[in-house]
C-alpha cells in the first residue's frame, strides 16, 4: 500500500528525474558543432549549475505539504466535541486516543489542580489561554520554530517548522466546555512515519513550562 510519505517521495524524486533527464539535453544541445571546447565547457557549467539549484530546492522543498484537513476540534455527535485521532503511524499523540494506545494517547491538561492554585487562586480560561500562547509562540524544542495559526477562546493551532527541509509539525490545544479547567492537546507531524519523538518531547517542553504557571498533567 502506498503511503503519503511514499507518495510524497516518489514526486520528489520524479521531479528530480525529469530536471536530470532535461538538464543532459540541454548540455548536449548547448555543445553544438563549431563551438569551441571553452564555450562548451561554460554552457555545460550553467546549464548544470541551473540544474543543481533546481533538484537542491526540490530536496528542500520535502516538508512543505498542505495543510491536513482534520485539524480543529471534530465534533462527534451527543455533545462529543474533541480534537482528532491519530493515523496509525507513530509521528502522532492526541489527548483523544484511548488509554490502552501507548503509542498514540497523552493526558490531558488542568490549569487550576485541586492541590494547586485551583484552591486558593483558580485561574479563569482566557488567563490560561494567555499563559498557553504565550510558551508555545516561544518554546523552540529541536529547533522548531513555532508559528501561531488560529486563536479563539477555546482552541488554539500552531505550526511547528523544523530547522532544516521546512517539515511542519502541527499542535492543537481545545478547551472543552464541558470540562472546566481542562485542556486537551495533539500534536502530529505532516509527513513521514518516526518523527524521532520530536512531538513528545515538544509537548513535554511546553508542559514543563506551563507547570512553572501551575498547571499540571492529569495522570501520569
Amino acid at each position: 500500500m502506498l503511503t503519503a510519505t511514499t507518495l510524497q517521495s516518489s514526486r520528489v524524486w520524479a521531479n528530480s528525474a525529469t530536471t536530470r533527464r532535461a538538464a543532459r539535453q540541454a548540455v548536449v544541445c548547448s555543445a553544438r558543432p563549431g563551438d569551441d571546447k571553452a564555450t562548451a565547457s561554460g554552457r555545460r557549467e550553467v546549464v548544470l549549475h541551473s540544474v543543481n539549484v533546481a533538484v537542491l530546492g526540490a530536496l528542500f522543498n520535502w516538508g512543505t505539504t498542505a495543510r491536513p484537513s482534520t485539524l480543529g476540534v471534530q465534533d462527534y455527535g451527543g455533545g462529543l466535541r474533541t480534537l482528532g485521532l491519530c493515523p496509525p503511524s507513530p509521528n502522532c499523540i492526541s489527548t483523544a486516543e484511548e488509554a490502552n494506545d501507548p503509542e498514540h494517547y497523552v493526558p490531558q491538561w488542568t490549569y487550576n489542580p485541586e492541590e494547586g492554585r485551583g484552591r486558593k487562586n483558580p485561574a479563569t480560561q482566557q488567563q490560561a489561554m494567555e499563559e498557553l500562547a504565550e510558551v508555545v509562540a516561544n518554546i523552540k524544542p529541536d529547533g522548531f520554530t513555532p508559528t501561531i495559526i488560529s486563536r479563539t477562546d477555546d482552541y488554539l493551532y500552531a505550526e511547528f517548522e523544523s530547522p532544516t527541509f521546512g517539515f511542519v509539525d502541527d499542535v492543537e490545544f481545545f478547551f472543552p466546555s464541558n470540562k472546566p479547567g481542562i485542556v486537551e492537546y495533539r500534536s502530529a507531524s505532516r509527513v513521514g512515519e518516526s518523527d524521532g519523538k520530536i512531538n513528545r518531547k515538544r509537548i513535554k517542553a511546553i508542559r514543563v513550562e506551563l507547570q512553572k504557571k501551575g498547571w499540571k498533567s492529569i495522570g501520569y
